[in-house]
């Protein structure tokens, strides 16, 4: 894996409104590798310039309080640095981002998720200050989190009218539920109790059955604004990854694991990408968001937790394939760019221990190394407003150079724990 990568200029592919720009790589195997050393300066170098942008030059000045697009992102950011480096500036750097958008957050924030609403700010909030032994701080986070729990809308299922707040990851109960495990994971399992979690589990899991009641095709199924999405953002691929993280019943796992293999069956079948949505005939979309790079995720998901049934990891590592064939992104972040479809790899490799997957997930990270900045100076993004954030920009790419400084603990933010 030495010499110089040679990209040839594909179609620009469009999806309603968004447009996904490929780069085909003639040989994905050449590329400059880097060593493991390496990306944690890189890592590094790009968080600092993140905080220089998003945080000293705006004044603390805050738009958007998101860990998706906002601020709460920056301060993600500063925690994996800290994680990855054990810097107490990091810490308290982060503590401050926090802060700052609590109040923000409360006023503007409607959504209870991680990326896109109070969840995330509570979340990390709680983490933070659990890092930092501030032992009232981390009670008051938690007993906001629990407040924001206890909104009627989140338990209440499709029986009782409870199609009010949706369930995908970005805005719905699946996103809330992930803030909830995160919190879990850093300060313990019995920090948010089951009792008070699991019945926004079985309200989601309600809400997929009726939403599949029109077809005995797939066990579960949810809309978002209409359409019955695939992907990790709004549908699916998102929704079923967190389930997989919580006790189900025998009926609930056999459901689940239905809804994945009616997916795998109906994938793509000559390219073995899978479609953004249901019905959705065009195979062009194949990032974290709505393609394959988020359903290899979750299905890595699946084979650990069905370990006896050796179609989802066979699955998984097809869909990683159909994301390595298809070359690179021209956009650098997490969302709809090549450091989130570099996840994929690392989630395979985690799955198999097979260093292929870290190779090339390496591969795609220094090209990055190498190139993110120039695809942000040449507006390859959402807009200029989002060229640093955590899921469009420099901040998921910094990211995920901590991750490739140590691959078997990374975990794609806000999706795996």
């Amino acid at each position: 894996m030495a010499s110089v990568v040679e990209l040839m200029s594909k179609e620009v592919q469009e999806d309603g409104n968004e447009q996904l720009d490929l780069l085909h790589v003639a040989d994905p195997s050449i590329t400059l590798t880097l060593p493991k050393e390496s990306f944690l300066k890189a890592a590094i170098s790009l968080k600092d310039q993140v905080v220089e942008a998003t945080w000293k030059e705006g004044g603390g000045q805050i738009v958007d309080p998101t860990v998706y697009t906002g601020l709460l992102g920056t301060a993600f950011t500063c925690l994996r640095s800290y994680e990855a480096t054990g810097n107490q500036r990091d810490l308290l750097l982060c503590t401050e981002i926090v802060h700052t958008c609590v109040e923000v957050a409360r006023v503007s924030t409607r959504h209870v998720t991680f990326l896109c609403g109070r969840g995330g700010v509570y979340a990390l909030g709680a983490v933070v200050a659990h890092y930092s032994g501030d032992r009232p701080r981390r009670d008051l986070f938690l007993d906001l989190f629990v407040e924001m729990a206890q909104e009627r809308a989140l338990p209440v299922g499709p029986d009782e009218g409870g199609f009010g707040m949706s369930y995908e990851l970005l805005y719905g109960r699946a996103g809330f539920l992930w803030a909830a495990l995160f919190i879990n994971k850093h300060l313990g399992q019995e920090a948010l109790p089951m009792g008070l979690l699991m019945p926004v589990v079985e309200a989601t899991l309600a809400g997929g059955r009726v939403g599949a009641s029109d077809n005995k095709d797939y066990p579960l199924m949810f809309r978002w604004h209409g359409t019955r999405y695939w992907g990790a953002a709004h549908g699916l691929a998102g929704i079923l990854n967190v389930l997989l993280h919580f006790p189900l019943s025998e009926e609930d796992l056999e459901d689940v694991k239905g809804t994945l293999r009616y997916m795998m069956r109906n994938r793509f079948p000559h390219s073995g990408n899978y479609p953004s949505s249901e019905g959705n005939p065009r195979d062009k979309l194949m990032q974290w968001s709505h393609g394959a790079a988020g359903v290899s995720i979750t299905l890595c998901k699946a084979a650990q937790i069905f370990s006896s049934n050796r179609d989802f990891r066979d699955a998984a590592i097809e869909a990683g394939e159909v994301v390595w064939k298809k070359g690179l992104l021209r956009k650098v972040g997490l969302a709809d760019g090549i450091s989130g479809n570099a996840y994929a790899f690392l989630s395979l490799y985690r799955l198999t221990g097979d260093k292929l997957y870290e190779e090339r997930a390496t591969a795609f990270a220094s090209y990055l190394f190498h190139n993110a900045r120039k695809l942000v100076a040449r507006g390859h993004m959402y807009g200029s407003d989002h060229a640093y954030s955590l899921f469009q920009g420099l901040a998921g790419t910094a990211c995920l150079c901590f991750d490739m400084a140590s691959p078997e603990n990374s975990r794609f933010p806000g999706f795996e724990l």
